[in-house]
């Protein structure tokens, strides 16, 4: 007698659509990550405090010609598609009739899920080639830049980033998309 060991069902974005347009995920923050749905905590005040104001620091420091989204949704394949804190992505809204596919920098402001955060979430942005990945840090007051996403298999997804800093209050940030802009760190954790 054959007997199967029980396995996972991966989910897919046009299913979680359907999923979602039936109500399922009424009242729930819920984002597709590699085919598992996943339910996010409520947004305490200050992860949402943080989360603003590293949208308006981006805006104010990148400019013109860039899209800086507030927890939007990211395509990355069939079965992920994050909705990272904030993303910066090239161009205007106007420029994109669908959800991007690429961005330029994305921001993870973190307070419970920065286990998740720093494995999981940090591997599909690596693997999907995000440029440069920061996790604004609220429990330790810190802002880890990570850039270079780099193959490795002993990571989650089988990437990771090969260059990484941790930043403090007194210190200042450069986004790899604009080279001239200087941020403080401060700015951004206040």
């Amino acid at each position: 007698m054959h007997v199967l060991e029980p396995r996972t069902r991966r989910w897919t974005k046009a299913e979680y659509y359907r999923m979602a347009e039936m109500g399922w995920f009424h009242g729930q923050r819920v984002e597709l990550i590699e085919g598992e749905i996943v339910v996010m905590s409520p947004q305490s005040p200050s992860h949402f405090a943080g989360v603003d104001r590293a949208a308006a620091v981006l805006r104010t420091a990148l400019g013109t010609g860039f899209w800086v989204r507030m927890q939007g949704p990211i395509d990355l394949g069939v079965y992920t598609e994050p909705e990272p804190d904030v993303s910066v992505v090239r161009g205007t809204a106007a420029d994109h009739s669908n959800h991007p596919k690429s961005t330029l920098l994305i921001v993870e402001v973190s307070e419970s899920p920065l286990a998740f955060d720093r494995r999981e979430k940090l591997g599909l942005y690596a693997r999907a080639g995000v440029p440069e990945y920061w996790i604004l840090n609220l429990v330790d007051d810190q802002l880890e830049v990570h850039r270079d996403p780099s193959p490795d298999g002993a990571h989650p997804n089988g990437f990771r980033y090969a260059k990484v800093v941790v930043l403090r209050p007194g210190d200042s940030v450069t986004p790899l998309a604009v080279p001239q802009a200087s941020i403080p760190v401060a700015s951004l954790i206040a």
